[in-house]
């Protein structure tokens, strides 16, 4: 075999950085779970030891975990003092569970991912399935912090307010609302915050999430005007809903058709479909970039898969696009579909009968 032992080099040293990116994230949900960025925000300098006092924690353990996050570059070394700061910018990102840029949900959903793996063997072997339902408990509750900064930075300020005539109704008369795939229920309490007037209701097929869902809408103070309850995007209850929302699902499911046949069934005449997805252009090679690797390892290992557990297994996957998308829904009877706004990372699109 002959080979370039330049290139061969090259990628050798690109692939040491990949090593550190993968060994660095358990280290980021220790220093998450055991409150270490906290304890560092807006300290200042630091020592070791102090931060093991501060936090209740063994001293040497979080020595050698700072030597980590320094050599990563998430904190600032100073080696006359032997002192360790967290920058600011850098706290925004580890420490602020409401800054938009909060990274250690991610990582909880790595945990996750990893577990998966005898299952995902399998399923490549097989073509069978692995259920949203089968996967640790952590990729529920990395899902919920990794998606909560993005939806409380652009879905009250900037998604709805794109979408035609919706946020009157909203804010002035009132609305029925369904979020459906709602998880941990963060869109559902959100809007229900934003919206006083509205009731909403959640859906999700997976049973501990909506439990978990009614307990954080209780501590938001907003458990009277919001329920949940356990059901499948194609058997929701209800009808004449002013608004459904889809946030981050609809890629997910076998049958996405049959779920926008039942969407278009349960919502008023002039009602709105919103469906947030994540970005991605419609044809592959446009999405061989950062934000495309994200999301196609994420799809590898959960959301397609997820899909081919279920009933259609249409498997679009995370970087469906708006093509594929608008196929979709218009096949489910929708004959007015559109992109209404973007971020970096989701596309917003309305849809209407």
């Amino acid at each position: 075999m002959r080979y370039d032992e330049q290139r061969v080099q090259d990628f050798m040293a690109r692939m040491v950085g990949e090593f550190g990116a993968v060994a660095s994230a358990p280290l980021i949900a220790l220093g998450d779970r055991l409150g270490l960025y906290k304890a560092m925000a807006e300290q200042g300098w630091m020592t070791s030891a102090q931060l093991a006092e501060r936090t209740g924690l063994a001293e040497r353990y979080v020595r050698e975990w700072l030597a980590a996050q320094a050599a990563s570059g998430f904190v600032s070394y100073d080696a006359p003092t032997a002192r360790y700061q967290l920058e600011n910018e850098m706290a925004m990102c580890f420490a602020d569970e409401t800054s938009p840029t909060f990274v250690p949900g991610f990582c909880d959903c790595a945990e996750a991912l990893f577990r998966a793996l005898p299952k995902l063997e399998a399923a490549f072997r097989t073509g069978l399935g692995v259920g949203w339902h089968q996967h640790h408990e952590s990729l529920f509750r990395g899902t919920e912090r990794f998606f909560r900064p993005g939806y409380a930075a652009h879905l009250i300020s900037e998604w709805i307010p794109a979408l035609d005539g919706v946020e009157s109704i909203l804010k002035d008369r009132g609305a029925r609302v369904a979020d459906v795939g709602c998880g941990h229920g963060t869109s559902t309490v959100l809007m229900a915050q934003a919206y006083p007037h509205a009731t909403f209701v959640g859906f999700d097929y997976h049973e501990p999430s909506v439990q978990r869902a009614r307990e954080l809408a209780d501590e938001a103070g907003v458990g009277d005007r919001v329920t949940f309850e356990v059901a499948s995007a194609q058997q929701y209850p209800g009808a004449d809903y002013d608004l459904v929302t889809f946030f981050d699902c609809l890629h997910d499911m076998g049958d996405p058709t049959g779920a926008a046949v039942h969407v278009l069934r349960s919502l008023k005449a002039n009602g709105t479909w919103m469906i947030v997805e994540p970005f991605a252009h419609d044809r592959l090679e446009d999405n061989l970039n950062p934000v495309g690797r994200v999301f196609y390892s994420a799809s590898t290992m959960v959301c397609t898969p997820a899909s081919l557990s279920q009933e259609g297994r249409k498997a679009l996957g995370a970087q469906a696009g708006e093509a594929r998308l608008r196929e979709v829904v218009t096949a489910g009877g929708f004959t007015r579909f559109r992109r209404a706004t973007q971020t970096p990372f989701n596309l917003v699109f309305q849809a209407q009968a």
